[in-house]
């Protein structure tokens, strides 16, 4: 392969996405972890895989980075989940001293990388992977909207009874309670879902959408989904290493977009080889706005946060 893409985290999440880029053909791909034999093991279980899922990219597994020098990509899924007793402010000083420490990592061996951020609380790693690297905007992305919108995608087809294919949604916002799906812009074959099922469908919806990981969370009992995250960070990847130009909904550093500065959160962007190459701005209703708003209040809350550790 003529790319290279680093995984951080050989969790569930991470080993995932490492598996999707391999057997996609996307790029060769390191894997690292903290925890001595953890990534080495999983990248040979996917080396001896690779034979019968028919593809040649490289898979190495790490417990240091030197073997991430001169990555184009780095998706960081490095963190802890939040645990029974645990608070958000907890969760959020943990982890700020888990993504500092490694985007300095990366930035060492990888100065002109893009980094896709994954752990939690995300937004709030955005802003740490962001100062931390020193990287300009357009190489800093949250991948929250992609799975965020898969959900929804996944809850219209199975309402229609209709092929996933055909169809298309847009959330917004920061990845939690006050994410802000948008029924308007969501459609199937191009027809919007408000004309093919009732208000109170939609509401229920988007009432699943919003808390879609911790349905998953509680079926699970023991731990978090996965394989949607994992894709999700995919996509954005493929659209970046194939300099596709996908328009996808990520958690971008807005200076005004939107009426909002400073702040990463979910709006569409377009991703190409040099990570976001624009900020698509979609007209809103003045309710949409609002919940657009509230949710920038909410992440507002998580950087001010920050500043305080």
């Amino acid at each position: 392969m003529d790319k290279k893409v680093t995984v951080i985290g050989a969790g569930n999440v991470g080993a995932t996405a490492a598996q999707r880029l391999c057997e996609k053909e996307l790029a060769d791909v390191v894997l690292i972890d903290i925890i001595e034999g953890v990534p080495q093991g999983k990248a040979l279980d996917l080396t001896q895989a690779a034979s019968i899922e028919k593809h040649d990219a490289k898979i190495t597994g790490a417990n240091g980075y030197e073997a991430s020098k001169d990555s184009d990509i780095v998706i960081i899924t490095a963190g802890i989940p939040r645990k029974p007793g645990m608070s958000r402010d907890d969760l959020i000083s943990t982890n700020a001293k888990i993504v500092k420490n490694v985007v300095e990592n990366v930035v060492k061996y990888s100065p002109n990388s893009i980094l896709i951020i994954v752990s939690n609380p995300l937004d709030a790693m955005c802003h740490v992977a962001f100062d931390a690297s020193g990287f300009p905007k357009n190489r800093v992305i949250g991948m929250a909207g992609v799975l965020d919108s898969a959900r929804f995608r996944a809850f219209i087809a199975m309402e229609l009874n209709v092929s996933i294919e055909n169809t298309h949604a847009f959330v917004l916002g920061g990845h939690g309670d006050t994410m802000v799906p948008l029924p308007r812009y969501s459609t199937v074959a191009g027809i919007p879902i408000t004309e093919l099922m009732s208000k109170e469908t939609i509401e229920a919806m988007v009432k699943r959408t919003a808390n879609g990981g911790a349905e998953i969370v509680g079926l699970l009992k023991t731990g978090s989904a996965y394989y949607a995250p994992a894709s999700a960070a995919v996509e954005m990847a493929e659209s970046i290493l194939k300099d596709k130009k996908k328009i996808l909904p990520c958690a971008a550093y807005l200076k005004g977009e939107y009426g909002i500065n400073d702040l990463f959160i979910g709006v569409p962007v377009k991703l190409g080889s040099n990570g976001i190459e624009e900020v698509i701005e979609i007209k809103l209703t003045n309710d949409e706005n609002k919940a657009l708003m509230k949710s920038a209040d909410a992440v507002n809350e998580l950087k001010s946060f920050l500043k305080t550790l």
